[in-house]
Parts: structure tokens; C-alpha cells; sequence
């Protein structure tokens, strides 16, 4: 059966040592196989305490989560934020892996929020230098056995990939570990068939994330789940899938998120009613 993993963001931000110490535990506890882990700072956990508490637990690390807050950019911006952000990758890179992560994924080229318009020339000009920029990342992490996955988001979050065919645009010519990092809800807002376009993503995918169509659980929403998994089998995708949601107790985050309400009752609820749902689902 396919392994069904969980982001700590559902209960907490900043994910620290201190999160993991207390949330690795209750994941392992609700029956989950696997954690994605953000790093939203540098040195917020440590890898090598981070895989023993894993591994105590008999959980996976699914992923390692690149997060982009503002001046963290690949593209349209000046050469020392190019540096730094490249920086931060490796960074990723190295923590993933000490854990034993398959995948460094996210918006790996330009800050969350972040958005100005293009014409054509100059978003052939932006795909270009992202991929010089990440070209010297990829080959550090394919030294390391590491892969990336890069994650379209929606027009309201990112004007540089929004789709399953321009994130294949942007990572042409790069080492086939360069990859796409799926993510069903991006996808049902600027997909026209999110379906077939997690078929044409295809041999490419190399981690998945879910949520429900308003960030909450799986299941509990307008989503065609049998589908979607149904065209994800037939992609070959043998990794995780992994529950992405988020607090709103935490206001970087939820501001970041759009999180404006409670998703479900509780955070323990969301993750757990998601859990069944895809264990249900993918039976």
C-alpha cells in the first residue's frame, strides 16, 4: 500500500526541534508512514536528531519542504539573493540527505506571493536564468542522491509557474533529477483537467502533497480523489503522499496560506479524518 505522510505545518510554525519532539510521536501514533519537513530557517531541527527521532518512530521522511518567504528568489532578482537562495537549497539538499529524504520540494524559484507580469520574451528570459541558477543545485543534490521537486502554484501566489506544462517548460534541459512536486490544490484552481495533467506530469513527479480544494482534509471536499490517485498510479509515482495543511495559530503562516478560518474542528481531526480518507481512497 502506498506510503500516506503529513506536514507538521497542520499543527505548528516554526517547524523546530521542539515541534518534532512533540508531533513525530502523535503522527507515528494516528498510523501515519511519513513526514514532510519544512525548513522555514536554516538550523530550526536537526537532521541527525530529526532521523533518529524518525526512525524511533518508524516513520520515513517523505520530503524536505523548501519554503520561499520574501527574498528567497532564483529569478528576478539581484545575484547576491540569487546566491543566498541558492544557498538555502543546498542547505535543503544536505538535511535531506542526512534524513534520508528522497526530495527537496516547493517553489523552488521565486518567493511565495511574489508576482509581476511577462510578456513572452521575458518569461522565456526568467525559465532561462532559473535554470541556470538551479542547474549547480541540481547537480549538488544528484552527488548526494537527492532529487527536485519543483511546485507550481496558483496565479494569486506565483506568476512564474502555474501549471503542469510550464513547470515542464521551466525545468527542461535540467538533470532528470529536476523534477515536479505535485500538489492537487494549486492544481484544481489553474488546471483545466487537473487529471490529465498529473498524467503529463508523469515519469517527472517526484513527491505528491494533497489537501482538500479548501486546504483542509481530503475527502471532505468537491475533489474527484478515485481519479486523480487512479491517474497517479498511472504515472509510475511509487513515493508518498503526504497531507499538507496548515495552522492558523502561527500568523506568518496563515497569512501566507490564506488560512483565514479553521479548516476542521481540530488540527488532530483534519489529519486524522484525511488519513482514513486516503487510506480508504487508495485501498
Amino acid at each position: 500500500m502506498r506510503a500516506v505522510g503529513v506536514s507538521p505545518w497542520v499543527w505548528a510554525s516554526p517547524v523546530d526541534d521542539e515541534a518534532l519532539a512533540a508531533l513525530i510521536p502523535r503522527i507515528a501514533a494516528f498510523g501515519f508512514d511519513a513526514v514532510e519537513l519544512p525548513i522555514e530557517q536554516p538550523g530550526h531541527w536537526d537532521p541527525v536528531r530529526t532521523r533518529d527521532l524518525l526512525a524511533s518512530h518508524r516513520l520515513a521522511a517523505a520530503a524536505v519542504c523548501a519554503v520561499t518567504p520574501p527574498g528567497r528568489d532564483l529569478v528576478n532578482a539581484p545575484p547576491a539573493v540569487v546566491e543566498s537562495t541558492a544557498a538555502y537549497l543546498r542547505t535543503c539538499v544536505d538535511s535531506a540527505a542526512a534524513v534520508g529524504a528522497p526530495c527537496v520540494g516547493g517553489p523552488v524559484y521565486a518567493a511565495v506571493g511574489r508576482t509581476w507580469r511577462m510578456s513572452p520574451a521575458a518569461r522565456e528570459a526568467c525559465y532561462a536564468d532559473f535554470r541556470r541558477a538551479l542547474s549547480p543545485v541540481a547537480e549538488y543534490a544528484g552527488e548526494r542522491g537527492v532529487s527536485i521537486g519543483v511546485e507550481a502554484l496558483n496565479r494569486y501566489e506565483t506568476s512564474v509557474v502555474n501549471t503542469v506544462a510550464q513547470t515542464l517548460e521551466l525545468i527542461d534541459g535540467l538533470p532528470p533529477n529536476v523534477g515536479i512536486m505535485i500538489d492537487n490544490y494549486h492544481m484544481n484552481i489553474e488546471e483545466a483537467d487537473p487529471y490529465a495533467a498529473l498524467t503529463a506530469a508523469g515519469p517527472h513527479i517526484k513527491h505528491v502533497q494533497v489537501s482538500g480544494t479548501n486546504r483542509g482534509a481530503p475527502g471532505a471536499d468537491h475533489f474527484d480523489w478515485p481519479r486523480f490517485f487512479a491517474a497517479l498510479c498511472g504515472t509510475g509515482y511509487g513515493g508518498a503522499v503526504c497531507i499538507e495543511s496548515f495552522t492558523a495559530r502561527n500568523e506568518a503562516i496563515a497569512t501566507a496560506a490564506s488560512i483565514w478560518r479553521p479548516l476542521a474542528p481540530s488540527q488532530d481531526l483534519l489529519a486524522q479524518e484525511g488519513l482514513a480518507y486516503l487510506r480508504e481512497v487508495l485501498s
